[in-house]
């Protein structure tokens, strides 16, 4: 049994007798005529069949201890293929998701019309799909489209959402994904390094920008984890500054928040450098700060502890600290995120919320950071922990930090 199989192993596993778990890889939206968005798969469907790959299905179900799987793909197209590459056969699908039984896309509403005939007596058999909305203005999901159809075809059916239990199984990472991040993690380094190579007063952060995709090309990595945060001088206090498009002066600083992907696994790290390879007094003061609160953070990140607790221990730290060096307003004026979030085929990954607990095989950041606007001051440092049995393991420990080895590096440039 592969990795895919014992994940939907536990899925199934983690229901009630008599259900069906019906998962859509999803579609790539039309952007303009005919052209469309680059297709980016659904996390949880992926997550289970290790299929990348538009408008398939996943089919489980559970009928008084019997477990099915089937797999709905779009047949293959000759005539398609000519055009934009074939589509996956049934043969590479199962070989890669160990699912015997595939069948065309277009048969799925008959299947589930039998099911529904086979089940009728039983009023507990529910229909489980992923129904999670971050937003309530996002366009409609396969799985809430789908859910409602039947819900007007069948009025009495039991719906549910799969997307807790999904939560659960995700946040706990195992080998292969913690393999993948530190991959990604890998990438992230070298792109960051060949940033500072090329920083310089008069480059425009579009520039550094274009610098770390190109070493991600090199290393045939696709995407990006995330939009690259490429900010020097004030526009480093904004948080989520995107624009990236202003020159960088001499005696700014520049702060970058990015990533690698790997198997759609990503590496979410911040950096913060002067532009011109030296850091002023004021800058190394309040460097050392956040850099300060960050070890904070890693060294009480455990087993059993919450991220919002840890949060609080920055925010302790800066009350105490930052009225010593000048910043006499509330801690919330120079620092106003939280210093973590679980990261894994998200950036923002599934959690328990800020009030669960840390577990094993649990993959974090730990990102603290201080903006302050009027000196044109922004600096976060983000490093990624795997929570250990015994703390945490910094997966991005080769990507260098302290004050006197950013400043060597790029004096050797």
């Amino acid at each position: 049994m592969n990795l895919y199989s014992n994940r939907r192993q536990k899925l199934i596993k983690a229901i009630p007798n008599n259900g069906a778990i019906i998962l859509f890889s999803g579609r790539a939206p039309l952007r303009s005529e005919d052209e469309a968005y680059n297709f980016s798969i659904n996390r949880n469907f992926y997550y289970l069949t290790g299929l990348d790959k538009e408008d398939m299905a996943l089919l489980m179900y559970n009928i008084d201890g019997t477990i099915r799987e089937i797999l709905f793909i779009l047949p293959y197209d000759e005539k398609l293929a000519r055009w934009v590459g074939g589509r996956m056969s049934s043969e590479q699908a199962s070989e890669i998701s160990e699912i015997s039984d595939i069948r065309q896309r277009s048969e799925l509403d008959d299947f589930v019309a039998s099911l529904m005939n086979n089940t009728r007596r039983d009023n507990n058999f529910k229909f489980y799909f992923d129904l999670w909305q971050y937003t309530m203005n996002q366009n409609q999901s396969d799985a809430s489209a789908y859910a409602k159809k039947l819900q007007d075809i069948y009025p009495a059916i039991v719906i549910k959402d799969i997307y807790p239990v999904l939560t659960h199984l995700r946040l706990i990472k195992d080998e292969y994904e913690i393999s993948c991040i530190r991959k990604a993690i890998h990438t992230t380094n070298m792109g960051i390094q060949q940033m500072m190579r090329t920083s310089k007063p008069g480059i425009n952060e579009m520039t550094m920008e274009g610098v770390f995709d190109f070493v991600l090309r090199q290393s045939m990595c696709k995407n990006t984890a995330f939009k690259t945060i490429a900010a020097s001088g004030e526009r480093a206090t904004i948080l989520h500054y995107s624009d990236n498009d202003q020159i960088m002066k001499d005696g700014e600083m520049f702060l970058c928040d990015l990533g690698a992907t790997y198997n759609y696994y990503n590496a979410d790290i911040s950096r913060t450098f002067p532009v011109n390879g030296n850091f002023s007094e004021r800058q190394k003061e309040l460097y050392q700060i956040v850099l300060n609160a960050q070890k904070i953070v890693e060294d009480n990140a455990r087993v059993g502890i919450k991220i919002k607790e840890l949060n609080q221990m920055v925010i302790d730290y800066y009350k105490t600290e930052l009225p010593k060096h000048g910043l006499n307003e509330d801690v919330s004026e120079y620092y106003f995120h939280s210093c973590s979030h679980h990261l894994g085929l998200d950036t923002h990954d599934v959690d328990g919320g800020l009030g669960s607990s840390l577990e094993a095989g649990m993959v974090i950041t730990n990102e603290p950071g201080l903006y302050i606007a009027d000196e044109g001051i922004g600096i976060r440092i983000e490093d990624d922990l795997l929570i250990t049995g015994t703390g945490a393991e910094v997966l991005s420990s080769e990507i260098i930090k302290e004050i006197d080895d950013i400043e060597s590096f790029m004096k050797q440039q």
